[in-house]
């Protein structure tokens, strides 16, 4: 008697957890992702110094090279929403090491916050590492200067970028 009222237990548990998941389903259909101090929260991008080599108005263009992808969603750090619409200015130097007007490109963001970006591998110059500079702004956010350092050997990576409201 006793190992089927134990039997008969562990099935109620079984089932209130599959219930219970549901449920949650259900009611993350019916109303949508949770807001207020339950919503999820995503961690800024960490500044970094904008350089000497900064020029506004860069052309509109997803390429200035290839051999290196850089991609990735903007989202605030509010509630990690994509930021449809964001504007990145990016910058690098050239094979060559110098920075031209070549290297240079202003990308929107698409409707669900992702950018791709495709360059050369950057080089290392001066004794800094490979980088590219990014300016990343969008209404009703803080703009934010920072840069993406690509691993040795790599050929691409997803480099996301959470702005901060600016209230």
């Amino acid at each position: 008697m006793r190992k089927e009222v134990h039997f008969f237990y562990m099935r109620m548990n079984r089932w209130n957890g599959t219930i219970m998941l549901i449920f949650l389903a259900g009611a993350l259909t019916l109303f949508g992702p949770v807001s207020g101090p339950w919503a999820a929260t995503c961690t800024p991008t960490e500044p970094d110094m904008l350089g000497p080599f900064y020029k506004p108005n860069a052309p509109a263009r997803m390429s200035v090279g290839t051999g290196y992808v850089l991609k990735g969603v903007v989202r605030s750090s509010a509630d990690c929403s994509p930021l449809p619409g964001a504007v990145l200015e990016l910058w690098l130097a050239g094979p060559d090491g110098k920075y031209d007007d070549v290297h240079r490109a202003t990308i929107t963001a698409d409707d669900s916050g992702a950018y791709r970006f495709e360059s050369n591998v950057p080089p290392a110059y001066y004794g800094r590492p490979p980088h590219i500079h990014l300016r990343v702004s969008a209404k009703g956010f803080k703009t934010l200067v920072t840069q993406h350092y690509p691993e040795k050997g790599a050929n691409g990576a997803v480099f996301n970028v959470v702005l901060i409201p600016s209230q």
